[in-house]
């Protein structure tokens, strides 16, 4: 328990000290904000601070600071080390800096702040990744809400108990919110969902206490804790993403980045807020380690609904119940609507068309949605198994962030400013992007881990993976520093017309 403590404080601290520090090096000043100066009413709408802080929260967490962090006590309390170090040095770096730089460049997408400093190539990638990657995630949280709803209306009548309905009644809702200006559905019923996920993580918390569970120390478990050993290298880096750092988190900052009426209001903002994720995924991570041993984990699946219902269930009673229904089906739907209002506004910045003309939104909206109809229907209708396509998610999630911690890197150094605060956390994302490559079988682990006789899985090959993806890092660091000293910073920042 001492340890938990300890890092809960680590956390704190990191907040008021390395984030002025990140927020030293990018120098916010008192230059007009995009939401002041193009405000149209639909997308760039000046918020208040605490409501900003709020969205942010709700469209960076959703239920990835639980699931990915009750998944990653299968590894015991090193888990509780990613959580810290990695959202002080890697998420809170990321989130403010993919925000910031969006707000320099008149609020746009991550995609476009890619090409800004990484390249056209890049920016035609990333345009078609955050697409394909945005409609994919909110496809699939309107698919697990609509089924947990079924689930919870199965003994009712009608079409209360159908599937369909209730994904289609979540597309509407994801349409409206989609097409509607940000302030008046989003900027509204998110603060409300923002303070549930605040109060069920307060809730475990405090129940972890008072019901006198005992969360295990670090330095007597400093070991692979797995029960089917499953590396710690780097497996828990992947799983537990949205707790530490996540690419997920760049797509969803320009939305506040065009809401923003001051620049040094991004520290709390966007580094606040990953702050706060970190210490909601270091409780239920804390909550999985003290409540279960590892085989009791994984036969509650490891970190999903059932598990988080047993967790409330086990350290706050009824009101727990409660609260968990509320966030296993509010939270994916708070994240699945900003993922395809992102993705519009990415197609938006991709054709250059206007936001404010309601006419241009549907153009966009329609596509967006109805892709993600015929996704969601596929799946009820048992014709699409998501639970393939969501295994990607996980590695392309941690890509995303590594590539935009080298673009930060790219702008630090065409501002003359210390590019190592983001070129040291994108290095180590690079190895554990390249190691999970290699190892994930849903990668090319089929290819290069081990098989028994029978052509059975025999173990992950890390002695093939693990030098492989240090030799990745290094590389990308290389192209990195031989290209700045290639390169004169002012006059090529001079062509970005920010």
């Amino acid at each position: 328990m001492i340890s938990f403590l300890l890092c809960l404080a680590i956390l704190i601290a990191g907040y008021f000290f390395y984030g002025k520090v990140v927020e030293n090096t990018f120098g916010p000043d008192d230059r007009e904000t995009p939401a002041v100066r193009i405000n149209d009413g639909v997308d760039y709408v000046v918020l208040p601070q605490w409501k900003l802080f709020m969205i942010q929260l709700l469209n960076i967490a959703g239920l990835g600071p639980i699931f990915g962090a009750l998944s990653g006590a299968l590894w015991g309390p090193i888990v509780f080390l990613w959580i810290t170090f990695g959202t002080i040095f890697a998420g809170g770096v990321h989130d403010y800096f993919s925000g910031m730089l969006s707000e320099r460049n008149d609020g746009v997408s991550i995609s476009e702040i890619s090409g800004i400093y990484l390249g056209k190539t890049m920016k035609n990638v990333m345009r078609v990744f955050s697409v394909v990657l945005l409609v994919m995630v909110g496809t699939v949280f309107a698919v697990g809400p609509a089924g947990l709803l079924q689930l919870l209306c199965s003994n009712a009548p009608g079409i209360l108990s159908s599937k369909m309905f209730w994904l289609i009644l979540i597309l509407v809702y994801y349409f409206i919110a989609t097409f509607l200006s940000i302030d008046k559905l989003i900027g509204k019923i998110y603060p409300i969902f923002g303070i549930c996920l605040i109060v069920m993580a307060v809730g475990v918390g405090l129940g972890i206490f008072t019901k006198g569970y005992e969360i295990p120390e670090i330095w007597s478990h400093f070991y692979n804790m797995h029960p089917k050993a499953t590396p710690i290298w780097s497996f828990m880096f992947i799983t537990v993403a949205c707790g530490a750092i996540s690419g997920f988190h760049a797509t969803q900052s320009p939305l506040m980045a065009r809401c923003l009426k001051s620049e040094k209001q991004g520290h709390f903002v966007f580094y606040g807020a990953m702050v706060s994720e970190g210490i909601i995924a270091l409780i239920w991570a804390a909550a999985g380690c003290a409540l279960y041993t590892g085989e009791e984990l994984l036969a509650l699946g490891g970190g999903g609904s059932t598990a988080v219902y047993d967790v409330c269930s086990k350290t706050m009673g009824g009101v727990g119940i409660a609260l968990a229904m509320l966030g296993v089906i509010a939270c994916p739907i708070t994240s699945g609507d900003t993922a395809f209002r992102s993705a519009r506004l990415v197609l938006a910045d991709w054709f250059k068309m206007d936001q404010k003309s309601w006419k241009n939104r549907l153009i966009l909206c329609i596509p967006v949605l109805g892709i993600g109809a015929i996704l969601g229907i596929g799946n009820a209708t048992g014709h699409i198994d998501y639970t393939i396509i969501w295994r990607y998610f996980s590695w392309t999630n941690q890509t995303l962030a590594m590539i935009v911690l080298w673009a930060a890197s790219m702008y630090l150094f065409y501002e003359k400013k210390n590019y190592w605060i983001t070129a040291v956390p994108a290095t180590f994302m690079s190895a554990v992007s390249a190691t999970y490559f290699l190892l994930g079988n849903e990668c090319l682990g089929k290819l290069i881990n081990l098989k028994a006789a029978d052509g059975s899985f025999a173990g992950y090959n890390t002695a093939v993976a693990y030098p492989i993806g240090i030799v990745v890092a290094v590389l990308f660091l290389g192209i990195f520093l031989y290209t700045i000293k290639k390169r004169n910073p002012q006059p090529h920042y001079e062509t970005l017309h920010k």
